[in-house]
């Protein structure tokens, strides 16, 4: 998300940085810049007027011109501002109610509604420890009670029994009833989807909402319709009244021109992104981490929380023990390369790192995707147990069978193995510079080291990041060391 907005205003502030010192008329004409970009990823004009009177008022002043950096001072100005039109604070969904909380789904039809009603139940059941229900209120859309249930068995969260005949404001109010009477602490109610705003539907929807007296009203919007999406929120709060928004599909939308203009129009706080289509792809919504993805400063918390939810520790622990003791297999390689994978990919990762946005383009001309991780993971399946301990068995006749196996060539062998001796030098001199400890934190056992004991490492890491991918030729990816060195989760 972001990426087109993050080129051009990097672009525009590489230029402003590189400048000793800052005229008006160069701020002015940065701001011109800043404003195209906004209004090319599809920010709203309103919104886009006020940013940049905010920004040039404040970069124009004495905090600029008698700055050390006022290159560094403008982007920062510009980033507190790109804050506070997102929201300045973090909105969780709000729980501070007497249970069974009701919260109620709306949106149109096709923007992901029931899949983000699963998503935030598996995410209050699992994260929050809440015990919730789902009920579906779409009696129009054939199969919709039956979706709704068939997700909630995927995720693990109770669903309303279906009763046919029923209408909507019926199942709302025997959902609230079970929810009481069985001890949940959310119910949360699947509204109808609509193609349009649609009078009757809104109607309905109000008619729930005045039965159950919803504490959360969450808009689900599809970020890939843009200025759609921000017209629809202003016509729902009108009609219904919302509470919040869930932006969907924000990992195909590279302009993200819904999330940064629904604040400013709606004045409702986004409270969650979907970012992929799996029921566990949906990440609380924090504007200055957001921030900083726009401005190319990364998002390393957000990483190291998502690693935290998806990396095992003790499994982290067991492969830090066994590197202490100079011994890196290839079944440890593959068990980072699928670390890499639910973290989002190399793509998902190194949106999140620092300054090395401009790299993923050089992936994106490598033809580098996670369908050559999993190759890469193919590769080595296809070794015996023997082979994976010990990969200097691997001779011609070894690797041409593996190869035959996996579906690759020799030199994809080559190229693996390669990366396999470099990773294991690597943690092998990391053990020894840094000890058990600094080890444990790498792998994910104890929590990351502090900055000070952190060693020069050489390039390598996950999956050779930093020599080319594994098995890839892929470029040189400088400084990156060893990626899925984060907390892992305890079981």
């Amino acid at each position: 998300m972001f990426e087109g907005l993050s080129e051009r205003l990097g672009s525009v502030f590489d230029r402003l940085k590189k400048r000793g010192a800052l005229s008006e008329s160069d701020v002015s004409a940065a701001m011109r810049e800043v404003r195209v970009a906004l209004l090319e990823a599809d920010v709203a004009l309103p919104v886009v007027k006020s940013f940049i009177d905010r920004v040039r008022e404040r970069a124009v002043g004495q905090e600029v011109i008698r700055s050390v950096t006022p290159g560094q001072m403008v982007v920062k100005i510009v980033h507190d501002e790109l804050v506070a039109m997102l929201g300045s604070d973090s909105q969780a969904v709000n729980l501070n109610a007497v249970a069974p909380v009701p919260i109620l789904m709306v949106g149109l039809q096709g923007g992901g509604k029931t899949t983000t009603t699963a998503k935030l139940a598996k995410r209050l059941t699992e994260r929050d420890r809440k015990k919730v229900l789902m009920a579906s209120l779409d009696v129009t859309r054939p199969a919709a009670r039956e979706q709704l249930r068939t997700l909630g068995e995927q995720v693990g969260v109770d669903t309303l029994p279906i009763v046919q005949g029923e209408t909507a404001l019926t199942i709302a109010k025997r959902a609230m009833t079970a929810g009481r009477l069985q001890g949940y602490d959310v119910v949360m109610l699947d509204t109808a989807g609509r193609t349009s705003i649609d009078e009757g539907l809104m109607a309905e929807a109000r008619s729930v909402r005045d039965a159950v007296n919803p504490h959360e009203v969450l808009l689900v919007a599809d970020a890939l319709t843009g200025q759609d999406a921000v017209t629809t929120a202003t016509n729902f709060d009108e009609r219904v009244g919302i509470t919040g928004i869930v932006l969907t599909r924000v990992d195909g939308d590279s302009r993200g021109g819904a999330a940064l203009s629904m604040r400013g129009v709606t004045g409702k706080p986004i409270k969650a992104l979907g970012v992929g289509e799996k029921v566990g792809d949906l990440e609380d919504f924090h504007p200055e981490r957001i921030a900083g993805r726009i401005l190319g400063m990364g998002d390393v918390v957000s990483l190291v929380e998502r690693a935290a939810e998806t990396i095992e520790a003790e499994e982290a622990e067991k492969m830090a023990e066994r590197m202490m003791k100079g011994t890196f297999t290839l079944d440890d390689m593959a068990a980072q390369l699928k670390q890499l994978r639910s973290l989002g990919g190399l793509g998902g990762v190194l949106g999140m790192l620092p300054g090395v946005g401009k790299l993923q383009k050089q992936l994106a001309g490598a033809n580098i995707d996670d369908g050559q991780l999993k190759r890469q993971e193919a590769i080595i399946s296809s070794m015996t147990k023997t082979e994976r301990a010990n990969p200097r068995l691997m001779n011609a006749s070894r690797k041409r069978r593996v190869a035959a196996g996996s579906g690759t060539e020799v030199q994809d062998i080559n190229r693996l193995l390669k990366s396999h001796m470099e990773m294991a030098k690597m943690m092998k001199k990391v053990g020894k510079v840094g000890g058990k400890g600094m080890m444990k934190g790498l792998m994910g056992g104890g929590g990351m080291p502090a900055p000070g004991q952190m060693p020069q490492l050489p390039p390598g890491g996950l999956g050779g990041l930093g020599g080319g991918m594994p098995g890839l030729g892929g470029p040189k990816l400088p400084g990156l060391g060893s990626l899925p060195g984060f907390p892992g989760k305890r079981k």
